[in-house]
């Protein structure tokens, strides 16, 4: 009887094992965090591949896009070289003015005089040079044009024989050249020795009874 007890405990134990074995799965199935509880026996496995696992989305437009111009800048024009007064500085005006393509005889007079005379002087003393010729063009005791001016008779000293050497249109002592002879024809910019009608280096010192108005780097201006 005892044994019988015994086999029949043992076969109950066993069903009853069973039984909590097969059960496991549902239990775990209606409670997902006991699932989850064991953080050690959980692995994500992130797939290979360009994205890293990443979500590609579609394209949905172009790569670049073309911005509208920022407000205020619609239409905006490069200032003109006769607005001088709307520049902070005559270097500026001298960099808006554009270098002109090909320049009427009287302009080629005078920026070939800036060119000779004063090409490493600052902008404000090719200026000066300048302002000079333009006075004297119109001062009615000179002749009235760049080039009459330019060519008087022992004027110039780098004038020989109604002629200029040779210039190097390529260079950018030409271009600034050519800008200022544009600017002071214009009268965009106010020389600081405005009036002059006569220059010389400061290296000579001829007995000129005349008002001296200042010198501007190599040269003093006379009116």
């Amino acid at each position: 009887m005892t044994d019988r007890f015994r086999v029949a405990r043992q076969v109950f134990s066993g069903l009853l094992a069973l039984v909590t074995l097969l059960g496991a799965p549902a239990a775990q199935a209606k409670d997902p965090l006991h699932a989850l509880s064991g953080a050690h026996d959980l692995q994500v496995v992130v797939p290979e591949g360009p994205a890293n696992g990443a979500i590609a989305l579609p394209a949905t437009g172009p790569a670049t896009t073309t911005l509208p111009p920022a407000r205020g800048m619609i239409g905006l024009a490069p200032a003109p070289a006769s607005s001088g007064t709307a520049m902070a500085s005559l270097a500026d005006l001298v960099e808006a003015t554009p270098v002109p393509a090909h320049l009427s005889p009287e302009l080629e007079c005078l920026a070939g005089a800036v060119y000779f005379e004063s090409k490493s002087e600052s902008l404000a003393g090719q200026l000066a040079v300048a302002r000079v010729i333009v006075a004297r063009s119109q001062s009615g005791r000179y002749p009235a044009s760049y080039c009459g001016v330019v060519y008087q008779p022992s004027q110039f000293s780098f004038v020989r024989g109604h002629t200029m050497p040779a210039i190097n249109h390529a260079s950018r002592f030409w271009a600034n050249a050519a800008r200022i002879a544009v600017i002071a024809d214009q009268g965009s910019w106010k020389s600081p020795v405005e009036g002059a009608l006569f220059f010389h280096a400061t290296r000579v010192s001829p007995a000129w009874g005349k008002t001296r108005l200042a010198a501007i780097g190599g040269h003093v201006f006379y009116r």
